[in-house]
């Protein structure tokens, strides 16, 4: 079993879980992607290792992204492979990691445009390197890429409020939406759930629908086939948000998942190409 192949079978994660839908090439591509993403990610967030070095082994992945690397490990050839491979922009893969590089601090955004920067390098950078793995031709599925993008991120960022405060008290929520709500960093740090931030809640997540009917506009049809991990994760990610919305957003004191069942049976839609729509 290869390192990538390792990495993200222990992740678990659902976007492993889709990637089971692609033919077996894609499929393997993908799972070097994953693992990659996965990496920088970890590296990011290791609790273990001091910012400083965490930095410097981000800055090691940059440059051999861009550079090549002076002594590869087998992972990195994999993904150094990858990206000669498929031809991809290595400047996708170095935002990713730009993006991940900035969670070494915590973070504070003053406005959605700030946080937008964000969730671009951390999941619409993804989008735009998977759909080419996919096997999607030209650029009609890269709006849909985007809209996807930051659709599934801020959905992660309103899902993990209250993760992301014990994970070095990071806040993602722009620091206007909380003003809006007459709602304070103090408010969020001492975990006050109350009309405030329900409503402020409510509207990130009109923010998050928004973007998920965004990208059912853009879907380029003819790449359906193509798209349907990606279809999955949207299906998954939507009705997480709904399920937020419904029960008044918890998100300060509980995890929300689906359940196995609950995705194997969106998994089960997307089996094999269906006419008529995405």
């Amino acid at each position: 079993m290869s390192t990538a192949s390792e990495i993200t079978r222990q992740a678990n994660s659902n976007l492993a879980f889709a990637l089971s839908i692609l033919p077996k090439a894609r499929r393997e591509d993908m799972v070097v992607f994953y693992a990659f993403c996965r990496t920088m990610d970890d590296l990011a967030d290791d609790p273990v290792r001091p910012p400083a070095e965490r930095a410097a082994r981000l800055e090691h992945w940059r440059r051999g992204i861009t550079d090549g690397f002076d002594a590869p490990s087998p992972f990195e050839r994999e993904v150094d492979g990858l990206c000669e491979r498929r031809r991809l922009p290595r400047e996708l893969l170095t935002a990713i990691i730009d993006g991940c590089r900035m969670d070494l601090q915590p973070q504070r955004f003053a406005t959605w445009d700030e946080l937008s920067g964000y969730t671009w390098k951390v999941a619409c950078a993804v989008g735009l390197v998977s759909v080419r793995l996919f096997g999607c031709a030209g650029t009609r599925a890269e709006p849909y890429a985007v809209a996807l993008g930051h659709a599934l991120q801020l959905t992660n960022i309103i899902r993990d409020v209250g993760e992301d405060l014990e994970n070095g008290e990071r806040i993602y929520l722009p620091r206007e939406d909380l003003a809006r709500f007459d709602y304070t960093e103090q408010d969020l740090l001492a975990r006050v759930d109350d009309a405030r931030f329900r409503a402020l809640m409510d509207f990130e997540a009109r923010r998050a629908q928004g973007f998920f009917d965004e990208a059912r506009a853009v879907f380029p049809r003819e790449e359906r086939s193509n798209l349907r991990p990606a279809l999955m994760m949207g299906e998954i990610y939507e009705t997480l948000l709904g399920k937020m919305r419904a029960t008044g957003f918890k998100v300060l004191g509980q995890r929300y998942r689906l359940s196995k069942a609950r995705k194997l049976a969106i998994f089960s839609k997307y089996l094999i190409p269906w006419p008529g729509r995405p």
